[in-house]
């Protein structure tokens, strides 16, 4: 293996945000690597649970972990001081209780208006993590993001928001120009995997991502969908194109159809949805 990029040698005090997907995974494997096998006190490696990813990538961020000798800290949204609860693999849940529990405070669901789903789980309770540990507000450290060479229009989009927020950020795979074909490669060489296709991503049935995509996912796993239906029928609709049940339903009248191209859904949900919303 060739020396790591420069741009895998991260200056503290850093977040590194692991969204147990195969391309975070690879982007914390090369930032060790560049810093000998083992990361300095202040680059603080963060996981955000909201208890509906996926049992393989829970194990997948644990064994990262356990493997590379890492110390990965596990947060989940609480509502009030401090915001967050650190967690791990045996204490995180798996039930959907962060996001049930976020949704009974706004009493609504997050939808195709407001995706303040990833804010209130993913980013907040990753910032609320280093202002405890002393490291301040965002913008006092370099937030990590593992966003490829070949994810452009999210990189500029998020270079956008964090110079609008005063938020610093770094994209060392994309400075490295790896690739999607770049990060299969590496995962093929490995003695563990995710174990997840890449249409499957880490929230197991995330309104977000395309119809063909929700149909899949329930053909594959459909005990998924009953957490959903139950809140949909709580706080209102997800998806203005389907309601849970009836994508259900035909999930079931056409089971053997072809499942779908999809570029892995990795970065914290796509490090795109509602950041804005959360300060409400």
């Amino acid at each position: 293996m060739s020396a790591p990029h420069p741009a895998f040698r991260i200056e503290g005090p850093a977040r590194v945000s692991f969204s147990g997907g195969r391309t975070s995974a690879f982007m914390l494997h090369e930032i060790l690597r560049a810093h000998g096998g083992s990361l300095p006190d202040d680059i603080v490696v963060v996981f955000a649970n909201t208890g509906k990813e996926l049992p393989e990538t829970l194990r997948f961020v644990h064994e990262c972990a356990t493997r590379w000798n890492v110390r990965v800290r596990w947060v989940e949204w609480r509502r009030g001081k401090p915001g967050f609860e650190e967690v791990g693999f045996n204490s995180a849940s798996r039930d959907g209780q962060p996001f049930a529990d976020l949704m009974a405070w706004k009493q609504r669901t997050p939808n195709w208006t407001e995706r303040w789903c990833t804010s209130f789980l993913k980013v907040l309770p990753m910032h609320a993590l280093m202002r405890e540990l002393g490291y301040g507000e965002p913008g006092a450290y370099v937030e990590t993001i593992g966003l490829r060479d070949d994810e452009g229009l999210r990189i500029i989009r998020g270079r956008v928001r964090a110079d609008r927020e005063g938020r610093q950020v770094a994209y060392p795979l994309a400075r490295a120009k790896v690739t999607k074909a770049d990060v299969l490669r590496f995962w093929a060489g490995q003695p563990f995997d995710l174990g997840l296709e890449p249409w499957e991503g880490n929230c197991d049935l995330c309104f977000a991502t395309g119809r063909g995509v929700r149909l899949a996912r329930l053909r594959r796993r459909p005990e998924i969908a009953r957490w959903w239906a139950v809140e949909e029928a709580k706080y209102g609709f997800f998806d203005r194109r389907d309601r849970v049940p009836s994508l259900m339903a035909e999930a079931h009248r056409s089971p053997d159809m072809l499942e779908p191209a999809s570029d892995e859904f990795d970065v914290e949900c796509g490090d795109g949805c509602g950041y804005a919303e959360a300060a409400e």
